[in-house]
């Protein structure tokens, strides 16, 4: 990125000035008075790893989702993410001050061969072995869209209920209909409406989520 001063072109080099910069241009584009100072956080982070400010008008957030996260967050964050990409994505430092873990569960043995022998997908049968363990009780889905299927079907069945789930699957074949799904749910949601997602998206929302537990965050930038 480059500044103009006088007759030379300045590159911002500083990370967190870049940052900043992203962020200012964001607010300079896209209109949020209608979203509360954190919905407004997790938005502008989304935009700013997609580069697509149409996110404005497709992410959608449970009125209870915030407030959700930042209390599983007292005891750690345990997350199952439905890829390994989310885990890469995650904020390592600020999910360290946080504590917990995330797992994911697609390439265990006993996984694998359950999926061949129901004849369902790894991410299916792993989204289920996650859920059945009680530690875990928050979910970032960012590719398979039967995995979110999967979660909200055992929801119904078991009448347990998450703390959130992020729910962004990107795609052509369901995703947009299980993300349909979640929304009118009564499962506390981080979702994006349309074929839109993926797992840097999820992971998007969840550094989000934690620069609002922790407090690590300019709240001018987001004005």
């Amino acid at each position: 990125m480059k500044k103009q001063k006088g007759d030379e072109e300045m590159f911002i080099k500083d990370p967190k000035g870049i940052e900043n910069e992203s962020f200012r241009i964001i607010s300079e584009e896209v209109n949020m008075k209608d979203l509360t100072l954190f919905e407004k956080l997790i938005v502008t982070r989304v935009i700013h790893t997609t580069g697509d400010t149409g996110y404005k008008d497709l992410v959608k957030i449970h009125p209870k989702a915030i407030n959700n996260a930042a209390n599983a967050m007292e005891k750690g964050l345990t997350i199952y993410t439905d890829t390994k990409m989310t885990l890469s994505g995650i904020n390592s430092v600020n999910f360290k001050k946080l504590g917990g873990q995330v797992f994911n569960f697609t390439h265990d043995e006993d996984v694998k061969q359950a999926a061949r022998e129901r004849g369902e997908t790894r991410s299916m049968v792993g989204l289920e072995k996650a859920f059945l363990q009680n530690e875990i009780n928050f979910f970032a889905i960012g590719n398979a869209p039967t995995a979110l299927f999967q979660l909200i079907d055992l929801v119904k069945k078991h009448n347990k209920m998450p703390s959130l789930v992020v729910g962004v699957p990107v795609g052509f074949v369901g995703a947009a209909e299980s993300k349909e799904e979640l929304i009118k749910s009564n499962i506390p949601y981080i979702s994006v409406r349309g074929r839109k997602g993926g797992s840097p998206v999820a992971a998007a929302i969840i550094n989000g989520l934690m620069k609002i537990k922790l407090g690590e965050y300019d709240g001018e930038i987001y004005k």
